[in-house]
Parts: structure tokens; C-alpha cells; sequence
């Protein structure tokens, strides 16, 4: 039987890149750290973001209608753990980085990787998550950053192989 400890030890051993999920709309400014995140598919561009239901984010979320999700750079680990739940004040969280926004009005991460701007398209639930699956309609590439992934519970940066 896999039990849920035994579950979240072998995540542990799945590295995923960290990503910062904002929001903002007429349910308020909101943001949560991220790293169940990945493409679905490329015609309509899509992407996925899971979300604990109880996350604080997830009601503006839903009702904004739209998410950005900011890929990080390596070095911003800060802004991840301030996100992640490390700062329980959203303007605090905010004032961590350099935020803009593209297309949708969602908070975009000056500095970031890369950040997809998404209309939320559709919601499916599944045990304690909400999988939100968003039809990107800006993209924003960083200027050459390093990555930073989550792996064996701790960052982790991943640097970009120079050029030959």
C-alpha cells in the first residue's frame, strides 16, 4: 500500500522547476508557490497548474479567472519561500520582486525565466487539488537566466550549458 508519507518521499526525488502563480482581478492579488506545473499541449497553447483547495490563493484564483506563472531564476529562492508561505502578507510577497503586468493583468515577474500569462479555461478537481488548466496568451522571456528547480526538498540551481 502506498501511504501518503511514503507518496510525498518519492515526490521528493522528482525534481520540478519552482514557479511563483499570481493573480490579481476583482477578487484581489494573490500568489502561491509552484511546482506541480507543466505543458499540456501547443494548439491552443495550454498549461496546467495544480492548487491545494485550502491554498489562500485559490479562491481570487478562481474568481479572477486569469493566472501568471513566473518561472524563477536561480537566486530568487527568497521569493519563493516568501510565496510558499514563508510571509503570510500579500503585499509583502509582492514587494519581494519587480512585478509588470501582459496581457491578462496578472502579476508578471520582472527577472523570472520566463512567464506564461493564462486565461483559466477550465477546473477539474481531484482529491485535496484543483487542476487549472490555462490557454496561454502572453509569453515573457527572461534574458538568459539559470533555472532553479526543487529537488530532494531543497532548491537546486540549474545552469544553462555555454555556448560552443
Amino acid at each position: 500500500m502506498v501511504t501518503r508519507q511514503s507518496f510525498r518521499d518519492a515526490m521528493a526525488r522528482f525534481g520540478a522547476a519552482v514557479s511563483v502563480v499570481t493573480t490579481d482581478g476583482p477578487a484581489g492579488r494573490r500568489g502561491f508557490t509552484a511546482s506541480a506545473v507543466c505543458s499540456v499541449t501547443d494548439n491552443p497553447p495550454t498549461l496546467l497548474v495544480c492548487v491545494n483547495r485550502r491554498n489562500e490563493s485559490h479562491p481570487s484564483l478562481l474568481a479572477n479567472g486569469v493566472l501568471c506563472v513566473n518561472t524563477l531564476a536561480a537566486g530568487q529562492e527568497e521569493i519563493s519561500a516568501l510565496f510558499g508561505g514563508g510571509e503570510p502578507d500579500t503585499e509583502a510577497r509582492f514587494a519581494a520582486g519587480t512585478w509588470d503586468t501582459l496581457a491578462t493583468g496578472a502579476p508578471a515577474l520582472q527577472g523570472a525565466v520566463v512567464s506564461f500569462d493564462c486565461r483559466i479555461a477550465q477546473v477539474t478537481e481531484i482529491g485535496t487539488h484543483s487542476v487549472i488548466f490555462g490557454h496561454v496568451l502572453a509569453i515573457r522571456h527572461g534574458s538568459g537566466h539559470d533555472g532553479l528547480i526543487y529537488f530532494g526538498r531543497g532548491y537546486h540551481p540549474v545552469r544553462r550549458p555555454l555556448p560552443a
